[in-house]
Order: C-alpha cells, then sequence, then structure tokens
C-alpha cells in the first residue's frame, strides 16, 4: 500500500491535499489552481523527471535535469482523458556532446523513464478503482 493521502475542503472553495509524511498542495477549479486533470498530468511529468534524474546528472552534471512538458487528449463525452502526450527536452547545449553521446543519453533517459516511472506504469494499463462512501450522521 501506498503512503495515506487526503484531501478537505477550505472555506474559500479550494482544496487541500495532505500526506501522512506532511506534503501539502492546494487545488480547485478556479484560476491560478491546478485542477484533479492537471494533477495527473504533473504526476506523469513528476514521475518521468525523477525517473530520468540520474542519468541527466551522471551526463551533465549535479543539478541538472530534463524539462517535461505533458497534454493531455479530452474526451468530454465520457468525461476522461484518452491518452497523454509527453515530451522530454534535455538541455545539453553547454555540455558538447557528440551526435553519438546525444543519441546515448536520449536512450538511457528513455530507459530510466520506462522503468521506473510508476504513474506511467499505472496509466499505459486499466486500473481499477474501488470507492466506498461512508455518511457520518
Amino acid at each position: 500500500m501506498g503512503k495515506r493521502l487526503w484531501v478537505e475542503r477550505n472555506k474559500d472553495g479550494s482544496w487541500d491535499a495532505f500526506s501522512d509524511d506532511g506534503a501539502h498542495i492546494k487545488f480547485g477549479k478556479d484560476r491560478g489552481q491546478f485542477t484533479p486533470g492537471d494533477l495527473m498530468k504533473v504526476a506523469l511529468a513528476g514521475c518521468a523527471a525523477l525517473s530520468s534524474q540520474f542519468a541527466v546528472e551522471h551526463a551533465l552534471g549535479e543539478g541538472k535535469g530534463a524539462k517535461i512538458v505533458v497534454d493531455g487528449t479530452y474526451d468530454p463525452e465520457n468525461d476522461a482523458y484518452t491518452g497523454f502526450d509527453e515530451q522530454v527536452v534535455v538541455d545539453a547545449s553547454d555540455a558538447g556532446l557528440s551526435e553519438e553521446d546525444a543519441e546515448k543519453l536520449k536512450e538511457r533517459v528513455t530507459r530510466h523513464i520506462d522503468k521506473a516511472c510508476t504513474v506511467k506504469h499505472t496509466y499505459v494499463q486499466e486500473t481499477p478503482v474501488r470507492m466506498n462512501v461512508t455518511i457520518k450522521h
């Protein structure tokens, strides 16, 4: 089982998400807030970023990282995303990589993300969601 998360509504209509280990993020549907759909994309991009970090730092140096842009195709009829497009960009312009080294880095980054990105693994398979509603009264 993963770490326990929960959300709570704020008086202003926004929501806060919390974890047992102290993480926190504010979300909602207002301007300047991440929506739940946005958070799905953030999860995918964040997973790719963390999964690729070792390969990028190994090739380019500590503190270097990829920029990951994620977009999704939304189907309003079914109120669901039907797919995601993920663009991983590694700025190695100041590293002086040869074409061969750049290609090797691209392969390593791809391999690391394909192997270690739990969110990507989850999204590419059918993932059942079990829900239980409790009304306290």
